[in-house]
Parts: structure tokens; sequence; C-alpha cells
């Protein structure tokens, strides 16, 4: 018996059908495990978040410093000429006034011993009209005036003579009793006699106005004219003294000779280059230096934290085990802008260091520690005030998503949500938060695998 047959049917079409159904059924039991997979996968949020603490925190910034000396000068001759000693070295310690060289001085020397011989011949005739003339003085002129008295008597006598000679002559030659040339010589004898009682009386007034003069005593412009004459002169001694002053060089301040620029021998001329270390020429002598200071460089967004005498601690290459303290100094008015570090704005703050206390004992020292050496760096970390509860979080956990700063916390069904934030102090590579997270908050400060901020939508629809 057979059963009905309801057609003919090809073996090859029966095969392809039922592979078809085959990977129909297999492909939709795959996509729905991986839905399944996907809307289901977790991830430990225990190991990859931390909790928001709460607890006490020392505010500290950090920046950059340098080691400075708190003055520095180079010094310099105030005149040209030739170096005769140099009397330190580099690194030498020197005191206030101490002579550091001498430069030529004979020149000088020999200035100074005219200006004192102007000076006293000045004082000694400023004395004598002070003083006035002495009786002898007067005695002296009285008797010059009777002797030109005495020489005017005998002038006219001997004038008196000729011309009486004169007279008898001119008679005798009227008569024709004698030559035009004797009448002519005793006219020449006349014109003698009388040209010598004119000097005479010229004498004789000369004479009595000394006199007169001697009894008088020195007029008072006169002695102001002297007395002026000697001013300037002590003046002139005074400029030669200072001029030779000068040439002794000596120590503006104690402290330490940090370059020696010139020798016996070397020709300086004085410049004002010279009160800069960094651009010495033979215009200088030696380098002085005194005292250490740090200047530190402390960003825009800090300047406001630091205040005067804030404590500060810092760390230099050379002692990696020694913390060296100091003090706020001065803070600068001005900011500094860096183009060389694409326009980094900065403010220097000077800090004062405190006396190194088993240095200084051993060395008797007390500017501070002098282990330090100008021109080292330093790390500087300014210590801020303390906060008794303040929120803490690892500096790892911040992020920034569209130009805002915040953290990632855990969202529901697996999500992970941003969370803005207002930052506080750094102190190490913990942050404080100010606003946005409360005390026991977990924060991400490691995103599951396959994760990253590029691929993250923080919790909108399309993040599965």
């Amino acid at each position: 018996m057979y059963l009905p047959f309801f057609g003919k049917t090809r073996p090859s079409v029966v095969w392809a059908i039922a592979l078809l159904s085959l990977i129909l059924v297999v492909g939709g039991t795959v996509t729905t495990a991986l839905v399944i997979r996907r809307r289901t996968a977790a991830y430990d949020v225990a190991n990859l978040t931390v909790s928001v603490q709460s607890q006490p925190l020392a505010v500290q910034i950090t920046a950059s410093g340098t080691v400075q000396p708190i003055d520095t000068v180079n010094l310099s001759p105030r005149i040209s000429d030739i170096v005769v000693s140099v009397n330190v070295e580099q690194g030498d310690r020197v005191t206030q006034g101490q002579v550091i060289a001498q430069m030529k001085r004979d020149s000088i020397e020999a200035e100074l011993v005219q200006s004192k011989a102007r000076v006293a011949q000045l004082e000694a005739q400023l004395a004598a009209l002070q003083n006035g003339n002495r009786p002898q003085d007067i005695s002296q002129g009285e008797s010059q005036v009777r002797q030109a008295e005495g020489r005017v008597v005998d002038a006219e006598a001997r004038l008196a003579l000729a011309l009486d000679k004169v007279t008898r002559n001119q008679s005798l030659y009227d008569d024709g009793a004698i030559s035009r040339d004797a009448l002519d010589d005793v006219l020449n004898e006349a014109d003698r006699a009388q040209a010598n009682l004119d000097q005479a009386v010229a004498n004789l007034e000369e004479a009595t106005e000394r006199l007169n003069l001697l009894e008088e005593g020195s007029r008072a412009e006169d002695i102001a004219n002297m007395s002026a004459q000697l001013q300037e002169a002590r003046g002139r001694q005074q400029e030669v003294e200072v001029r030779l002053n000068d040439t002794t060089i000596r120590a503006p301040f104690s402290g330490i000779i940090t370059q020696k620029y010139a020798t016996e021998g070397a020709f300086v001329t004085p410049t004002t280059s010279a009160s800069d270390v960094s651009s010495a020429t033979s215009s200088a002598i030696v380098a002085l230096a005194r005292g250490l200071e740090v200047l530190a460089e402390v960003p825009e967004v800090d300047i406001g934290r630091i205040q005067p005498d804030q404590r500060v601690e810092l760390l230099v290459d050379a002692y990696p085990e020694t913390v060296f303290e100091g003090r706020v100094k001065r803070i600068a008015p001005e900011a500094v802008t860096d183009r060389t570090r694409g326009d980094f704005i900065y403010f220097e703050v000077a800090i004062a260091l405190s006396p190194d206390q088993a240095n200084d004992q051993a060395n008797n020292q007390v500017d501070g520690s002098n282990r330090l050496k100008s021109g080292m760096k330093t790390d500087v970390t300014f210590i801020g005030d303390k906060v008794s509860d303040a929120l803490v979080v690892p500096s790892v956990a911040i992020v920034r998503q569209e130009g805002q700063v915040g953290v990632l916390v855990p969202g529901g069904t697996n999500q992970i949500r941003f969370n803005p934030v207002t930052l506080g102090a750094q102190v190490g590579n913990q942050i404080q938060i100010l606003e946005g997270v409360e005390s026991g908050d977990r924060v991400f400060v490691e995103l599951p695998p396959g994760k990253s901020l590029e691929n993250l939508n923080f919790g909108r629809k399309d993040d599965d």
C-alpha cells in the first residue's frame, strides 16, 4: 500500500531548506546571547573606584626656585688706573671695610702735597689780614714817608738853583757873552731838576698812602676775598683726598668673594655695568655677595594663597634627605610672562632661609644654611593653613569633560556618570574637593576594561 502522493520533489531542494532553517535557529540563539551578555555584563566597582575621604589636610603649593645671594655687587675703582695689589681670592670671606685691592696713587699723592701747601699759604695771608698791621710796620711806613719828604725838599732846592742859573745864563747869552750851546746845557739841567722833583713828589705820595693803609688796617672786602680763596683751596684739597681714598677698594659689606676678575698690573676702567655680576668685564676687580635667599616662581593661579612670613620647605638635589626651611620674605607686585614656556605667567617670591642649626653651630654662622650654594635649583613647597575635615580624592580621579572639571562616579545599571566638582588645593597625589561630592562617595580611578573617555557618553540613552 502506498501513501497518497501529492507530487514529485527534488532531493537538493530539501537539503537546502533544512540547512537554512538550522542557520536561522542557531543565529538567533547567538544574537540573543550577545545582547543578553552585553546588557548584563558587570564590573567590580570596588576595584575600580575609591571612596571620597574626609581628613585633615595641610594646604601646600609647590613651585620651582633658585638659590641666589641677597646682595651682590662688582667692586670697581672710581678712576681708571693700574691695579697695584689684590688682597683676596675667590671664596674668601671678607668683613665690611676690609681692603680688597689697591690702585696706583703716586700722582694723586703729589697733587695732595700741592693742595696742602696752597691752603697753608692762604691761611697765613688771611691771618695777617685779620690780625691787622704790627706797630713796627707802621713805624717803618712813617720812616719811609719822612725819607720821601726829605728827597722832595732836596729836589726843590736843586730845582731852585737850576732856575737861578738859567736866569743868569740867559742874560749872558742875550749880551753875547756865551754860546747857544752853553745856554742849552743850563736849560737841560733845569729840566732834569724839575723831573727829579716830580719823581720825589710821587714817591712821597705813594709812601703816604701806604702809611695810611697801615694805620687804617685791612678792609673787610679784602678779608672776605682772601677767605673765599682759602675756602676754594680747601675744597680742592678735599677733592684730591677723596680721589686718593678711592684708590683703596674696600668691601661695602661683609660677604664672600664669588669672582676675581683682575690681578696685579691690570688696567681697570670704571663703568656702571660693574654693578651686574652676570655682565662683569675687566672694569670690575672682584664680585662680592652676602647672604642667600631663594627666588621661587609661583604660578598666577596660586599666588593668591601665598602670604608674607608663610612657612616654606625646600629640597635640593645636593641634599636629598635634608628639608631646608624658610619664610616668605617678599612677593613681587608684578607678574612675569615667560614666552619661552608658552606664555607661562608667574610671580617672583623671595624666601628667607632659616638658620641650619647643626651647620651654624659647627661653623658659627647665623645667616642661614651655608650648605646651600648660589645657583642651586630647589623644589619649593609653601605650607598653608590646615583644614580639619577636607574632602580629598586621588588626583588621578579628576577628569575634564566638555570644558568642565569633575569625577566619574558609578551610576545605575553599571553606567558611569560624570559629576562636576570644584577643586581646592592639591597636596602630593591628593586633591581637595570643595563642592560636588560627599564623604563616602565612590569615584573612579580606573576605567573598566574596554572603556575610555572617548567612548563614554556618561549615562546617555545609547550607552547600554
